[in-house]
């Protein structure tokens, strides 16, 4: 817990850092336009991308095959949609490569591990009815 709170706090400073920056090169009003932007753009797809993300899941599970791709592609739609919707540039480029496709994938492989690590612990539990 103690490390998601350091997490957090780093991220704070990084993003403000961030918006100092990137303020001064484009100016106050396209800082806060480009943020306002994107957040708008994180609240479109994470309407759209969530709806065939769980069309999918529907899908996987219709046809007889394990939804766990569809699970983990949902799950990196969803975690990058919000990150597009808090306020910040740093968030906007994780929420961005978990939304592209190609670099969705280069994820995948993370988080298969830890929910195989979650899972191990007992953090996660998977009920079949």
């Amino acid at each position: 817990m103690q490390k998601i709170l350091l997490m957090f706090i780093a991220l704070s400073f990084a993003e403000i850092a961030t918006f100092i920056v990137i303020g001064k090169y484009l100016g106050v009003f396209t800082t806060l336009l480009l943020v306002i932007i994107t957040s708008v753009a994180g609240a479109f797809i994470l309407k759209n991308k969530g709806l065939n993300s769980f069309q999918s899941i529907q899908q996987s599970i219709a046809q007889g095959k394990p939804p766990g791709i569809a699970m983990i592609d949902a799950f990196a739609l969803f975690i990058g949609g919000v990150l597009l919707l808090l306020p910040g540039f740093l968030t906007d480029l994780i929420g961005l490569l978990l939304l592209t496709p190609f670099t969705r994938n280069v994820f995948k492989p993370l988080i298969f591990s830890w929910i195989r690590k979650r899972m191990k612990n007992g953090q996660i539990i998977i009920e079949q009815k």
